[in-house]
């Protein structure tokens, strides 16, 4: 298991104090299906929940690693009033996806964290697998190498094209095909 820490440093990432989980690191999950995380990473999560996390099953495919306040929070905002479940099929299936997709872990002494095999296969992080350990700010998360390279031409293209939205809006020229 290596992790390079290619983007964390106190000039290109965040884990200076001023910002949490910011940067980007390399690194490979091991036989155990463990992704080790950087020291900036593990003090940031040590400072803000003891390591006591949530890995959580991410739409695009990727597993979130959240202190627990943050994964509680976006699950109320996400199911609003736990009243109406019963009634909204939607708010069912938002509950399933939550439960299901979500398991509470804790960063070891050595800055590992153990992703469950459920979600190792869901976002393609099998045991020697290539991985991309992304900081989001409020927490990291872990992607398949290739897919995490998909993920950024993804939203290279989106902000290219926002851009262009922009400036023919700004030069008067219809956006409409």
């Amino acid at each position: 298991m290596c992790c390079n820490g290619n983007f964390w440093n106190k000039k290109e990432g965040c884990g200076s104090g001023m910002l949490s989980f910011c940067g980007m690191d390399s690194c490979r999950v091991d036989g155990a299906g463990r992704v080790r995380l950087t020291t900036p990473t593990v003090e940031d999560f040590l400072r803000r929940c003891d390591g006591e996390v949530v890995l959580f099953g991410l739409p695009e495919g990727a597993v979130a690693v959240y202190p627990e306040e943050v994964y509680q929070e976006m699950r109320r905002r996400e199911l609003g009033d736990l009243d109406a479940v019963g009634a909204s099929f939607a708010a069912r299936r938002s509950l399933r996806r939550f439960g299901s997709m979500a398991s509470a872990a804790k960063i070891s002494r050595q800055g590992r964290v153990t992703l469950p095999e459920v979600l190792q296969r869901f976002a393609g992080l099998l045991p020697g697998s290539d991985a991309k350990v992304v900081g989001v700010e409020i927490g990291v998360e872990i992607w398949a190498a290739d897919r995490f390279e998909a993920e950024m031409t993804d939203i290279l293209r989106a902000e290219k094209n926002k851009r262009q939205l922009e400036l023919n809006q700004e030069e008067g020229v219809s956006n409409e095909p």
